[in-house]
């Protein structure tokens, strides 16, 4: 096991690394910007090094600035939390060509995984259901055009490197589509120097469910079950929940076997999470593969009880998987809201600046993952989440309630937040029921200006 590992992330999932070290007897040392010489974070490590400036680019994006630290603190592994980094395989190499264990899957894997077309060609080949669409790169408008008239509009036009909603368009028509393609294009190239395009046939109102995995170094793979994340913005999530609500047992179990064959023909070992569309008669499509852990890891965590980074951190270590699949059972309902320091009813505006107010919920069934307190400063340098807000219940039902009870307490000020947002979402009947999907906070719950 390791003695001394380096987080190259910040905020609360530094706070949640430092936390899990610290409970296996591991220091830890924590890597900042000049914007974030204040974190909480910082506190709590065993050690701390300034790596740069306020701007990601010259600190937590800087892979040499990371490995300078990580051998200056003299740490045998480096977890990279999420974002940043985490999925960076060039960056991954670096630090074993540099004799210090990266904590996640291996560079071959990630590249692997992180080439769209590479890993929907893989879960082909693993029997893993896909999206009607392009059988690899599209390379111009007159075969997006081709392909489009061949599956039938309306489609979705994808980056095939990047996530976070960023080089995606969907068109109805041909002259949607020749318009999304050159802007996707150039979005795709601008934010992860990488213009490849595919298309997808457009699952109309889908469910977004996801598969979280576990797997060593041995080729042993299990599923952690599923997490729901249909509710979303800008195709970035905002409330996350286990189990999913309107799946069967049957397509549940089936979704979860189809995760577990992909990452074993990835060669797939540490955290790792499968991601599918699921349309309304249940027929379910492969995504993407992320390949890190995942911002809404608590969910799974607290409906199966397995401590989700200290595994990563295991696996890391060489240790095979002690957990058995009929080992993890789904016992309860856990729902997770993304608190982000955002106005919903202005474009999801960013709102930096100074928390002169934070009162946190508390009680049975509360979990809340924060680096933020009253005094803070949320800066305009990094993603505006605060926190993660999650209930836990014995149903569904008992979750909602616990989390109801918990946004009615929680106050943060003066900043605009998605508390209220996510306080009309859990008034709305649609989700009480599960009757909700990716676009369904922007078609219902958003006020206009």
């Amino acid at each position: 096991m390791f003695n001394r590992i380096l987080i190259a992330n910040r905020g609360e999932i530094a706070l949640r690394v430092i936390r899990a070290c610290r409970e296996m007897g591991i220091q830890s040392v924590a890597v900042y910007s000049r914007a974030d010489r204040d974190g909480a974070w910082l506190n709590q490590a065993d050690d701390k090094i300034c790596i740069g400036s306020e701007r990601a680019a010259n600190s937590y994006l800087n892979a040499a600035a990371v490995i300078a630290a990580a051998e200056i603190t003299d740490v045998e592994a480096v977890h990279p939390g999420y974002g940043f980094l985490a999925e960076n395989a060039n960056f991954a190499d670096m630090c074993r060509d540099c004799k210090i264990e990266f904590i996640g899957p291996s560079a071959q894997s990630m590249r692997l995984l992180g080439d769209k077309v590479a890993a929907k060609k893989l879960a082909r080949e693993a029997r893993v259901p896909l999206v009607p669409g392009s059988d690899g790169a599209v390379e111009n408008e007159e075969e997006a055009v081709e392909i489009a008239n061949r599956i039938g509009y309306p489609v979705m036009i994808k980056a095939s490197a990047g996530g976070g909603g960023r080089g995606i368009r969907p068109a109805h028509n041909e002259a949607a589509l020749r318009t999304g393609f050159r802007n996707a294009r150039a979005e795709a190239e601008a934010a992860f120097k990488d213009g490849t395009l595919y298309i997808e046939k457009l699952i109309e109102r889908p469910r977004h469910v996801e598969v979280q995995l576990l797997g060593d170094r041995n080729g042993n793979v299990i599923h952690l079950w599923e997490r729901d994340c249909s509710l979303q913005r800008r195709n970035q999530k905002l409330v996350e929940e286990s189990p999913s609500p309107h799946i069967s047992p049957k397509t549940r179990k089936k979704l979860c076997e189809a995760a577990v064959r992909l990452a074993k023909a990835a060669n797939y070992h540490s955290a790792g999470t499968c991601e599918f569309l699921v349309d309304a008669d249940e027929n379910f499509y492969f995504m993407e593969v992320n390949a890190r852990i995942q911002v809404e890891h608590p969910v799974t965590e607290l409906v199966t009880g397995v401590d989700l980074i200290e595994w990563q951190i295991r696996i890391a270590a060489g240790e095979p998987l002690t957990l058995r699949q009929a080992d993890i059972q789904q016992t309860g309902a856990a729902i997770e809201c993304r608190i982000n320091a955002e106005s919903p009813d202005h474009g999801f505006r960013p709102c930096a600046g100074l928390i002169q107010d934070f009162i946190p919920p508390g009680g049975r069934g509360i979990r809340l993952d924060t680096h933020a307190y009253a005094g803070y400063t949320v800066s305009p340098y990094y993603d505006s989440m605060i926190c993660k807000l999650l209930a836990y219940g014995p149903t569904r039902d008992h979750a909602i309630r616990i989390m109801r009870r918990a946004l009615s307490e929680f106050t943060i000020r003066p900043l605009d937040t998605t508390i209220g947002l996510h306080r009309r979402i859990f008034d709305s009947a649609a989700f009480i029921e599960g009757n909700v999907d990716t676009n369904y906070i922007e078609r219902s719950l958003l006020k206009s200006e």
